[in-house]
């Protein structure tokens, strides 16, 4: 057995049973993988995937119990080399943070800043992507740490920690008429207007139907879209009301809107930071997740990794 032979079974799963992208991925050639799997399958015993003809089509009941442990040996190769270089050298590597626009936009960037001036020979790699995107680059290995808003909790292969919370902010031209409205905004006032806001799975979007849901009212969604810039561009040219998270809001950037609180209307959403279960982070992604969130010391980091899962 050789992790060649797993690496060759892992992306074989991933890839939806496709050799040629397989042995693309992994620099070899397609019967190159074809050998790799079937001496592994001799070697334990077991057929792992089924076949028609020369062709893979799926995974056998052996095949699903092994692939969690082929994966768990090849995570743990990875951490035992990242722990190693953690060793040799402390400042030096690479982090990978995947998340979503918004997040990127306008939470991170003060924490990539004071990073960088911490440890500038480290190389960080920013990749963006919805929440689903997101945490399927945790769990591929494709990042260290993922940040999002919806969906990361939703996934036993990874392990979540709330960063912080925030609310939801209406954003109107100058002059607009719920501008001229007395009292607490409503949702009925706000269904009065074309609405643009996130697309289903981002940024609170759930909270936002939720709301209107409740109140029996239906909103008039006119535009959705993944980010908030994208939002006010279309609001400041008087193509709707628009809902946004009230970290997006730059009074000096956004000089053509208006802002109204909107806490009292929608539930407040929480931000998530995830980490893939088991994983090992070096020393230095300790030092950004404390700088983006200073809650999340190291010790309450690897708690959650050795499975004292934080909830809020």
């Amino acid at each position: 057995m050789n992790f060649q032979q797993l690496r060759s079974v892992r992306e074989t799963a991933r890839n939806g049973f496709n050799l040629t992208e397989v042995a693309a991925m992994l620099y070899t050639s397609q019967p190159g993988v074809s050998r790799q799997i079937r001496e592994l399958e001799e070697e334990l015993g077991v057929t792992i995937f089924a076949r028609a003809g020369k062709r893979l089509t799926g995974l056998t009941a052996p095949g699903q119990t092994l692939l969690p442990i082929v994966e768990r040996l090849l995570q743990e190769a990875d951490n035992l080399k990242q722990a190693g270089k953690d060793f040799v050298s402390r400042l030096e590597g690479g982090l990978s943070i995947a998340a979503t626009h918004s997040q990127a936009r306008y939470a991170l960037p003060h924490a990539v800043r004071d990073f960088r001036a911490l440890f500038p020979q480290v190389t960080l790699n920013l990749h963006q992507g919805s929440p689903k995107q997101v945490a399927e680059m945790l769990i591929a290995g494709e990042a260290d740490i993922g940040i999002a808003t919806e969906a990361l909790a939703t996934y036993p292969q990874l392990v979540t920690l709330p960063c912080y919370r925030w609310t939801h902010s209406i954003v109107v031209p100058h002059g607009h008429a719920l501008l001229r409205e007395e009292g607490p905004l409503t949702l009925a006032q706000l269904a009065e207007h074309p609405i643009i806001t996130y697309d289903q799975g981002y940024t609170g979007r759930s909270h936002i139907d939720d709301a209107f849901a409740k109140q029996g009212v239906q909103p008039n969604v006119v535009i959705t879209a993944m980010d908030a810039d994208v939002i006010k561009t279309y609001v400041e040219l008087g193509m709707g009301v628009g809902i946004v998270a009230s970290i997006a809001v730059d009074p000096e950037r956004d000089r053509l809107l208006h802002a109204l609180d909107a806490r009292h209307l929608f539930e407040i959403n929480v931000t998530r930071l995830a980490v893939r279960r088991g994983t090992w982070l070096r020393g230095y992604a300790y030092s950004f997740i404390e700088n983006f969130a200073p809650g999340l010391n190291r010790q309450v980091v690897e708690e959650a990794l050795n499975d004292e899962i934080v909830t809020v």
